[in-house]
């Protein structure tokens, strides 16, 4: 989502990057144990843990990190986590879906349900804002890795469904269900990519004011902090001019 991508840009730029490089590493190593312990610690046998591995090393997360993630997955760790899905409104009527990996669901909604609420949106049920989104493979190359044309014609072999290409990268979208594929097939032409993961795209975006952004970017720094939220996507943006009253 544009302003979702605004926003990580604006933290970034305000500091607190260590910590924030941390609490990263800390839920990319939770769903690599999640991903072998439900699967198999073979990633070429478990497209799910390929997927986290690859995740975790375009964050520069160490190769130590990601071996010690994989090999808890053989005691007890992590066999009682699971995937849950929320859905819910933001201030403004931005729809929102928050994806969390928790051991402990009741504290995790709980939790969501709070951040929203005291922010100025709602928890919905189940369904309520889904509809609002594609659910969809994305993977994106650094700019190095060649031109548009290049590209384009990398993903067409590979099997992609679009290809976005621009000054800070290109963006391949893929069906959810060919993402494990379709990123092989693109490793084996154009190298590693930068990102290989499942996203929630929205179908359209509401754009925001000065106020509504300011509370949209609170609420979504909120619950990216909680441990157990692993994603957040929603369909806002935030229109140059408002953003650049944000960030002056």
């Amino acid at each position: 989502m544009a302003g979702h991508s605004q926003f990580k840009n604006i933290m970034h730029k305000k500091g607190a990057a260590d910590a924030r490089r941390s609490k990263m590493f800390g839920k990319l190593a939770r769903e690599i144990t999640v991903a072998a312990k439900l699967g198999t610690p073979d990633p070429d046998m478990n497209a799910r843990l390929r997927l986290a591995i690859l995740n975790a090393r375009a964050e520069n997360m160490p190769k130590d990190n990601i071996e010690r993630a994989i090999k808890k997955a053989l005691g007890s760790d992590g066999e009682n986590f699971e995937t849950i899905r929320y859905e819910g409104y933001g201030p403004g009527g931005v729809a929102m879906i928050v994806e969390a990996l928790t051991d402990n669901r009741n504290r995790t909604a709980g939790a969501v349900r709070s951040y929203l609420s005291k922010n100025g949106g709602a928890l919905g049920e189940s369904g309520s804002v889904a509809f609002m989104f594609d659910h969809v493979g994305q993977i994106s190359y650094k700019p190095e890795v060649g031109d548009a044309d290049k590209v384009l014609e990398a993903a067409i072999d590979a099997g992609a469904d679009d290809v976005q290409s621009g000054p800070e990268g290109h963006v391949i979208t893929t069906s959810f269900a060919d993402l494990g594929e379709v990123a092989k097939k693109l490793e084996a032409s154009l190298g590693e990519a930068e990102t290989v993961k499942a996203v929630w795209r929205p179908q359209s975006t509401t754009a925001l004011d000065e106020d509504k952004a300011a509370a949209m970017m609170k609420l979504v720094g909120i619950l990216e902090e909680d441990d157990d939220v692993q994603e957040v996507y929603a369909n806002f943006e935030i229109p140059d001019a408002v953003m650049a009253k944000l960030t002056a």
